[in-house]
Order: structure tokens, then C-alpha cells, then sequence
């Protein structure tokens, strides 16, 4: 059974004096979740949205929440969001001591856990924690740097997504690969093909300047089928 794509808008990207118009037009195209980063201008040097934000948000809108942390402190902020009521979690391996722990905390909560990894971090960190993750989260490119116009996607992305798909394959997991990161009208294609299967979409997608977001979703749904199109022949 054909897995489905599913889509992340980053909030980020949206309008963020008019969230809850934002959001709203979001639901009337039919996306599947809100990306939204929580950043402590610590781990990265951006901080987006507030806790408060957030919180008002989720009152708005039925959307799934897609959280992914970019904290230093992963314990005090995965505890927030979780008293604030979302889907998912994805917090960072490079700032966790006890990332065992964390993705235990998360889905005795009874949502769902993933582990967040930097373009450079090797896979190997997965050895052991693959089995209990609902989502891997590869960066594409350094976080918090999207605004960057020299900012380019890591260059091994789609190898890091494919030795990943089949390390999923492997072990006989439903471990999802989400991508986030310059993913592209032109690059979402190839990044499906390689093995994503949850785009974080922002301004080289669904909010490319010059045309409305009914007229990116369409780009976005061609893109994507594009992708499933041609599948690796190990898939």
C-alpha cells in the first residue's frame, strides 16, 4: 500500500500578524498538519513564535501539531508543549543527554515522538532508538538558518534519506522520514523518491511569493505526485 505524503506547512512562513486567517486559509486547501518551531534563540539564532502563541493557536483550529524543539533545554519546553495539547513532537538528538527518556515522556502522553537530526549528524545515532520513534526529522539544512538566501540543502541529503528509507525497510518499521529544508517545488520530487514521506513546506513551496496558496497546493500536489511516480527499486 502506497504510503501517503503528508503536509507540514511551517507557520513560520505564514502570515504571523494574521495566524488564525493564516491557519484558516491553510485548512481550506487541505494540508495535513501545522509545522511549528519552538526556538530558544539558543540552539539557533530565531524564536518565531511564543509559548502563548501557540497556546491560543491550538483554541483556533483542529489541525494537527507538528511541534519540533530547537532547544538547548528539551526537558522544560517538550513539558510545555505537552500541557498545551499537540500531535507530535520532535525534539534534537544534538542537545539531548537523555533522549531515551524524552521520547518515553512524550509518548506516554499518548502523542507522537520524533527524534530531529542536523544535516551533519550521522544515522548511527539511531542505532537504538529507531524502533520507538514515530518520526526521524532530517534537516536539510542548518536550522534556523531558512532565511539565509546562500543557505543551500546539504548536498548528501537525498543518500541520508535513502540510506535512512532502507534502514526503516530493514528493520521492518513504519518509522516516518520527515524533510525539512529548502524542500522544494523543483527538489520535492527527488526527496520523495529517495524516501520522505512528510514535507515541512515553506517559502520554496506553498508560500512561494507571486501566487496565491491555492495556486502553490496545486504546484505542490503535481510535485509530489511527480514523486511517487518513479520509487528507488528497493522500495
Amino acid at each position: 500500500m502506497e504510503k501517503k505524503i503528508i503536509t507540514s506547512p511551517s507557520i513560520m512562513c505564514a502570515d504571523l500578524l494574521n495566524l488564525e486567517t493564516s491557519v484558516k486559509a491553510l485548512e481550506d486547501i487541505g494540508i495535513d498538519a501545522l509545522h511549528i518551531d519552538v526556538i530558544d534563540a539558543s540552539f539557533s539564532p530565531s524564536m518565531p513564535l511564543g509559548l502563548d502563541t501557540i497556546k491560543r493557536l491550538r483554541a483556533k483550529t483542529s489541525l494537527d501539531f507538528d511541534v519540533h524543539i530547537m532547544s538547548t533545554n528539551n526537558d522544560w519546553f517538550i513539558e510545555q508543549i505537552l500541557a498545551i495539547g499537540v500531535q507530535q513532537i520532535s525534539f534534537h538528538y544534538e542537545t539531548s543527554l537523555h533522549a531515551d527518556r524524552l521520547v518515553n515522556l512524550i509518548k506516554r502522553k499518548g502523542v507522537r515522538a520524533g527524534l530531529a537530526l542536523n544535516p551533519a549528524t550521522s544515522l548511527s545515532c539511531l542505532d537504538y532508538l529507531l524502533p520507538q520513534l514515530d518520526q526521524v526529522l532530517l534537516m536539510l539544512i542548518n536550522p534556523g538558518f531558512a532565511g539565509d538566501a546562500g543557505e543551500k540543502q546539504a548536498a548528501y541529503s537525498e543518500q541520508k534519506i535513502s540510506d535512512l528509507a532502507a534502514l526503516i525497510r530493514q528493520r521492518r518499521l513504519s518509522t516516518e522520514i520527515q524533510v525539512d529544508g529548502r524542500v522544494s517545488l523543483e527538489s520535492i520530487p527527488h526527496l520523495i523518491r529517495a524516501g520522505a514521506t512528510n514535507l515541512v513546506l515553506g517559502s520554496t513551496s506553498l508560500y512561494i511569493p507571486g501566487r496565491s496558496l491555492l495556486e502553490n497546493k496545486k504546484l505542490l500536489d503535481a510535485a509530489i505526485q511527480n514523486g511517487k511516480l518513479e520509487k528507488p527499486e528497493s522500495m
